[in-house]
């Protein structure tokens, strides 16, 4: 799989990337579902959701970790919500950067009926559409600092019913905290043009599959980036490599890479993952990416977006036209 820029675009539901979901019931049935598991003392994000939209969830059993969700026991009278997820903001000094969000609400009346709607029975005749839908880690307050995960009614489709998504969309939610997670994106690799982090397909394409011949390089300006892969994760399935530097290659070095990229040598039988490797991408967006190891083996891979990836050998000196621009 190609590597690519990450955007991301994180609204309250949680669409692009969520927290934990709200969609996992207990053992009530999918109509039922039981009572949602109350906590004690409600502390913040960081500490009873540290992990709130760092990953996809699946349909798996929550951790020990979890709270169980569920309905609204009538024993507890919720005063106030909280999401916690992450987002992909600038950094102060360029680039990008995940933050951790604590968000709440006190008016919550119509989040509250949107709840305890029960679910839509599917219908045959409904045509569903295929996006996912990730609901925000969500949790209820009562004036007591308990709390609970609610389960989230839905819609025909298996999705949160529209209410529930019109409810968690209609109150004013205050920002309650941020916190850094981690540089997704360097001010470097940003001015570059270039994405933090790229997948070696080199590795991938020769270990994985039968890549042909190189055939004429086509000509036009090209974007170079650079990365490397840490040592503990070089040789892996899919490694990725961390960027270092890159640009726009400079014009009189690119007659020299496109006839490197051309030659007929015969590849090399070596299988010595490169530590650092380069990515040629056509400035205008028309043509292949082209990967070149800067060590190991000195492979070059030119990958079409149709498919069909041409394997050849490069050089120290096809190397050396790929440094820092």
């Amino acid at each position: 799989m190609r590597a690519s820029r990450t955007v991301l675009a994180v609204t309250l539901l949680g669409l692009a990337l969520g927290g934990c979901g709200g969609t996992e019931i207990g053992p009530g049935g999918a109509d039922q579902p039981a009572p949602a598991q109350i906590v004690d003392g409600w502390t913040s994000c960081a500490k009873d959701a540290p992990r709130a939209g760092d990953i996809i969830p699946n349909p798996s059993p929550p951790t020990a970790n979890e709270p169980t969700i569920g309905r609204i026991d009538p024993a507890f009278t919720p005063v106030a919500a909280v999401t916690c997820g992450r987002e992909i903001r600038p950094g102060r000094n360029g680039g990008h950067e995940q933050i951790a969000t604590e968000r709440r609400a006190d008016e919550i009346t119509p989040l509250l009926a949107a709840l305890r709607l029960p679910n839509e029975q599917a219908d045959g005749d409904t045509a569903c559409t295929l996006d996912m839908v990730i609901p925000p880690w969500l949790a209820l307050l009562d004036d007591r600092g308990r709390w609970l995960r609610p389960y989230l009614p839905t819609d025909s489709c298996g999705k949160p019913r529209p209410e529930v998504t019109a409810a968690l969309a209609g109150p004013q939610w205050t920002t309650v905290d941020t916190r850094t997670i981690r540089q997704v994106e360097t001010a470097t690799a940003e001015a570059a043009g270039c994405a933090q982090q790229w997948t070696d397909m080199v590795w991938v394409e020769t270990r994985n599959g039968r890549p042909g011949p190189p055939g004429a390089a086509v000509s036009g300006p090209l974007r170079l980036c650079v990365y490397e892969v840490p040592t503990s994760i070089q040789g892996g399935e899919k490694p990725p490599g961390d960027f270092v530097y890159g640009g726009p290659l400079p014009t009189e070095r690119q007659a020299g890479v496109l006839r490197a990229l051309s030659n007929r040598r015969a590849v090399v039988d070596c299988d010595t993952p490169a530590s650092r490797f380069a990515v040629l991408r056509p400035l205008d967006g028309a043509g292949p990416d082209r990967y070149v190891e800067l060590d190991g083996c000195r492979r070059f891979l030119v990958a079409p977006a149709t498919g069909g990836a041409q394997l050849g050998q490069g050089d120290e000196a096809l190397a050396a036209l790929l440094g820092p621009v």
